[in-house]
């Protein structure tokens, strides 16, 4: 009973910020890629020395990062 509670209150409360914030926290994770490594797309931004001195912290979010910002977007992306 107490954790159905707490699971409701959960929903009603926080549930929402909690969803903004990862959000928000993934544009700028995708925002600093694309900062770092825009060479990749064709726009570069920082000196190549910077970006191989940030390299081993962004290589698990490569691959994942190409594909999202190389998708095609429609009005329903914009909406969610």
């Amino acid at each position: 009973m107490l954790k159905a509670t707490r699971e409701i209150l959960y929903g009603m409360a926080i549930h929402d910020q909690a969803r903004t914030l990862a959000k928000q926290r993934g544009g700028l994770e995708h925002l600093f890629v694309l900062i770092s490594f825009g060479d990749l797309l064709g726009v570069p931004i920082l000196p190549p020395y910077y970006s191989l001195r940030l390299l081993p912290f962004i290589i698990p979010q490569i691959n994942n990062w190409r594909r999202r910002m190389l998708r095609e977007r429609d009005l329903m992306d914009a909406i969610f």
